[in-house]
């Protein structure tokens, strides 16, 4: 779950609320009563949006790219997992402008609707995708004899559209739920009864599905995969052929990309979770009213720690390539060889004492040292 609804949380409260005239805007309540909330989706967001404008389309490019692709499903994923996020961080980026910044993105007939089917479309590709890529590779490690059969380029393939069709329909739900109320010149939950019973249900029943149930199982397999490595293989690399990551896409970093996504993700569900447990205060209230209502107040502070927590969240899409940088030596020497990375090499004078074997290169110099800059896989 990330960081929107709390948002939507506050828009309803407004249709509720103000019963003539335009209501004072979201950015004017949290600037009033939750200050944290503003001051982290303009200072912290933006970061994550550089880094992961950086990152995610470094990682597209390469994980896509056909030499990484052949014979290599798990970058299927990985490559579209890419562009999921880079598409989220920019609707991140049009939404925080309408809230956090009082710039009006959406709020028109249709846009309305239509953007938020765009913003929660990519919120369920991920989690789909990385059960994707974890199943993948608990068959590849646990059951290597079906790897030829399920663990294919042209299978991935299939199931990232799969995939994107099933989301696409969960998403479209949203253009049920969210309208442009004229009075209020906003992008808002439909004001019917109806309507908004029908939103208590669904959300529910998505959030438990998508960020609850999923990450609970990419967690199971997880841990059925290192299990069976420490079965199998004892003292062999985790991202050894002998352990089932033969492929360019090693096991170990897929394991980090989903112990990360768990431990990003569950977090923020439970938070969302609480929100039962932490209702606001009764209405119709003022800004004066809310100001010495406890209950308000509770609901204010609940809302701060949720937006910590759902920031921290949002590094889920801006973080991955960096992870695959750092535990990945192929897609880490591709990226080198894409913006001509080299590694210096020390030259020494070769002596009778040091092994053929040495760390450094060994040349004939006059006995003084050299450096010497080459290409080098890292």
């Amino acid at each position: 779950m990330q960081n929107t609804s709390m948002y939507e949380n506050v828009t309803l409260n407004l249709n509720m609320t103000q019963g003539a005239g335009l209501p004072p805007t979201v950015s004017e309540i949290l600037q009033t009563f939750a200050p944290a909330v503003i001051l982290v989706d303009r200072v912290i967001s933006p970061i994550w949006y550089v880094v992961g404008l950086i990152g995610n389309p470094i990682s597209a490019y390469i994980w896509l790219s056909r030499r990484m692709r052949k014979n290599n499903s798990s970058a299927i994923y990985l490559g579209t997992l890419a562009i999921v996020h880079t598409i989220f961080l920019f609707l991140h980026f049009i939404m925080e402008l309408n809230y956090a910044w009082d710039t009006p993105t959406y709020n028109k007939p249709v846009i309305c609707a239509l953007f938020n089917v765009l913003l929660i479309m990519p919120q369920y590709l991920t989690p789909l995708f990385v059960m994707a890529f974890t199943v993948e590779r608990y068959i590849a490690v646990c059951h290597p004899f079906s790897k030829e059969k399920f663990c294919t380029v042209t299978r991935a393939i299939k199931v990232s559209v799969c995939l994107t069709a099933f989301s696409l329909s969960l998403a479209s739900v949203q253009a049920y739920i969210w309208v442009y109320v004229e009075e209020h010149q906003s992008c808002k939950f439909a004001p019917h009864d109806d309507i908004i019973k029908f939103e208590k249900v669904w959300t529910m029943v998505t959030e438990m599905l998508l960020f609850f149930i999923i990450p609970v199982c990419v967690l199971v397999f997880n841990v059925c995969v290192i299990r069976e490595i420490k079965r199998i293989t004892g003292t062999v690399p985790v991202n050894s052929p002998q352990a089932g990551g033969g492929n360019t896409t090693s096991t170990i970093t897929l394991l980090s990309v989903s112990f990360y996504f768990i431990c990003t993700l569950l977090p923020a569900s439970i938070v969302y979770a609480l929100q039962s447990l932490l209702p606001h205060g009764t209405y119709p209230s003022t800004l004066q009213e809310m100001a010495v209502d406890p209950v308000w107040q509770r609901y204010f502070t609940y809302l701060t720690i949720r937006k910590v927590v759902e920031e921290i969240c949002l590094s889920n899409n801006a973080l991955y390539g960096y992870i695959y940088y750092i535990t990945g030596p192929h897609f880490r020497k591709e990226v080198n060889k894409l913006f001509g990375i080299t590694k210096c090499k020390k030259l020494v004078k070769k002596s009778s004492t040091q092994s053929p074997k040495s760390e450094y290169s060994l040349v004939s110099s006059n006995g003084k040292t050299q450096y010497d800059c080459v290409s080098t896989q890292i």
